[in-house]
Formats: structure tokens, C-alpha cells, sequence
């Protein structure tokens, strides 16, 4: 395998960079657009249970048959990167959406009552208070939707496309185990990274739940 990593160390690097960025930018853009819907699903109480049925619906939708399917909406070619984004940021949104508002709903009445005694508005309240608050559900949901995304990316490798997938299919196409080695271990080194990542962040911006889990 070192062999493998030394006399291809070009094209290893490139689906890795590649790997990167298909499974981190449909987190960033599902988090931007989930923070609003899961709120709007706290915001008015009627719409937390359609959002929870659709957003089940859109996650269950198999990724290869969701990845044939983008092009033919967005007009796109099969072998078109923005497949791959487009789909992971739908099952994105899909995920942490009712973690977005899973985590709002979770903020005890008494927090948010305080806050508006205290002379906060609706918006300030939610950045300030309800935010910071609800971020250990959220992160973690967040936690869940990365690693699950740098997971499927890898099946864009069965269109084309796909990161560290390409070194799954190439091994399989020429019975060659090395690439396949390579593309699980640095799929599995990835993902735990990025996961670590978050944790770290979570720690930094939410001090108060290691205290908490200290008395626990």
C-alpha cells in the first residue's frame, strides 16, 4: 500500500481534495438553509410535523437514484459535480432541519421568558439566547449529517464523480486491493477528523455542558 500511495501520490491527493470539498460544502449550505426552516418550524407550531414527514421522505430517497435523477431537473451533465452537491445539500437540510428545531424546541420556557423580560426581541432572543442554548442538538446533528455525507459521496464514484470512490471503483475494475485500502482508511481518517472537528468546536463555543456533565 505505501508502494501504491508513493507511485500515485498525485491522483490520491486529488480525490481526496475532491472528497473534501463534495461532502463539506453540502454541509455548509444544508446549515444555512436548515437554521431557517427549523425555525419556522418552532415559529408556528403547525408546521414541525409536515417538516418532520417531508424531511423523513427526502432522506430516504436512495442517493444513486437521487444522483441520476438532479440532472434531468437542473439541466445538468451526469458527471457533473453539482449533482453530487446539490444532492448531499438536499439530505442536508433534510437531516438538520428537525435537529435545528428539535434543538429550539428543547430551550426551556423559562430561558426564553427571561430573555424577553430582559427587554430582548424575537430575533436578538434567537441569536443570543435560543441559539447558543439549542447548539449541543444541533452540532450533533450536524456531527451526524457530515460524516454520513463523506460517506456518500463515495457512490458518486458509480456515476463518475466521487472523491475517494474513484480509488473503490478503479480497485474493483482492475482487481487491485491496494486503491480499495487506500479509499477505506482515508474515507474512515476523514471522518473522524472532521467529526473531531466539531467536537472541538462545540467544547469551545458550549463551555457550559462540560461543567455540567462534570456534576453529572
Amino acid at each position: 500500500m505505501i508502494n501504491y500511495l508513493q507511485n500515485n501520490s498525485d491522483a490520491v491527493l486529488t480525490a481526496l481534495r475532491q472528497h473534501i470539498w463534495l461532502a463539506l460544502l453540502p454541509v455548509v449550505l444544508g446549515f444555512l438553509i436548515a437554521l431557517p426552516i427549523g425555525y419556522l418550524g418552532v415559529r408556528f407550531p403547525w408546521l414541525y410535523h409536515p417538516l418532520v414527514n417531508v424531511a423523513g421522505v427526502l432522506y430516504s430517497i436512495p442517493s444513486l437514484a437521487l444522483f441520476v435523477f438532479l440532472p434531468v431537473v437542473l439541466g445538468t451533465k451526469i458527471l457533473s459535480p453539482l449533482n453530487i452537491v446539490v444532492a448531499l445539500t438536499i439530505y442536508t437540510v433534510a437531516l438538520l432541519a428537525r435537529t435545528v428545531a428539535d434543538g429550539l424546541r428543547s430551550v426551556d420556557h423559562l430561558i426564553t421568558e427571561s430573555a424577553t423580560a430582559m427587554g430582548y426581541r424575537r430575533f436578538r432572543r434567537l441569536i443570543d439566547v435560543e441559539l447558543p442554548v439549542a447548539l449541543p442538538v444541533i452540532l450533533a446533528g450536524l456531527r451526524v449529517a457530515t460524516v454520513s455525507n463523506i460517506s456518500l459521496v463515495s457512490v458518486g464514484a458509480l456515476i463518475g464523480v466521487g472523491g475517494l470512490g474513484q480509488l473503490f471503483t478503479r480497485g474493483f475494475q482492475l482487481f487491485y486491493l491496494e486503491p480499495i485500502l487506500v479509499g477505506v482508511i482515508l474515507s474512515v481518517l476523514l471522518a473522524g477528523v472532521a467529526d473531531l472537528i466539531i467536537v472541538i468546536i462545540q467544547r469551545a463555543v458550549t463551555p457550559w455542558t462540560r461543567f455540567q456533565g462534570g456534576r453529572a
